[in-house]
């Protein structure tokens, strides 16, 4: 889907904002950004905000609130990865790129792949991969559930990523399937998630997974529980997983 670029451009805000973000990311998360990262990740916000006007790619329109809940919300990832992404990461329901594009400025020699079913989010992904000049990246415009029974994509990843995408028994059903044995799944999750695993325990024992474990997230100025669900494939995903559109969620594994 070809989409023009918007004809005005916004200024994400104040070079302050960056700054507090690369003092927030060293104080929650222990990281270090560079200049080039932080130079990077202001231009992503500056065309998010310009992109969003036009196109409404998504909620949150505030230099302030890309910084906290896109990317901040996004590095929290860290907790889970830590330094070990130097091979394959795939985002599901990626919308304009969180958590998977600043993971990649990040992490910028891993392979990633950007997974969204709405055509005009994706090409914004195409631009913004384009523009920051990130190289290993595909975006791939597909549901879920599709992407999990092609062999290119099926039990290829290192690691497999959602924010925000349906429920935890859905979700692990959407993800498991594209991770290798021994690979990992982190699923951003609120203040539901310990009841969510919990629920999970019988999709985890039919996908292959391990039981799982919590990883809680704090964000500056954000007072609701967060955590990362992470879980490890300890067994091949029955071939008829995913099953078909529509049917994960319609009937989720286990309830």
């Amino acid at each position: 889907m070809q989409l023009s670029p918007p004809d005005r451009r916004y200024n994400p805000g104040s070079m302050d904002e960056f700054e507090r973000l690369s003092q927030e990311a060293a104080n929650t998360f222990g990281l270090t950004l560079t200049p080039a990262q932080l130079h990077s990740l202001g231009r992503y916000a500056d065309e998010l905000l310009a992109w969003n006007q036009k196109y409404n790619l998504t909620s949150i329109t505030t230099a302030e609130d890309i910084r906290v809940k896109h990317f901040l919300d996004s590095l929290s990832c860290r907790l889970a990865l830590q330094d070990a992404p130097a091979g394959r990461m795939i985002d599901v329901g990626t919308g304009a790129g969180f958590p998977g594009l600043p993971l990649k400025v990040l992490y910028p020699h891993m392979q990633l792949t950007l997974v969204e079913s709405v055509a005009k989010k994706t090409a914004f992904l195409c631009h913004i991969v384009q523009d920051l000049g990130l190289d290993a990246v595909e975006v791939v415009t597909e549901r879920a559930e599709a992407i999990g029974q092609q062999p290119v994509h099926r039990a290829q990843y290192d690691w497999a990523l959602a924010r925000a995408v349906a429920s935890l028994p859905i979700l692990l059903e959407y993800l498991l399937p594209l991770v290798k044995v021994g690979g990992r799944v982190v699923a951003q999750k609120g203040e539901s998630a310990p009841q969510e695993l919990e629920a999970s325990q019988a999709a985890l024992e039919i996908l292959g997974g391990d039981a799982g474990e919590l990883i809680p997230v704090s964000l500056p100025g954000v007072k609701d529980k967060r955590y990362l669900v992470v879980v490890e494939k300890q067994r091949a995903t029955p071939q008829k997983y995913p099953r078909r559109v529509g049917i994960p969620s319609k009937r989720p594994l286990g309830a």
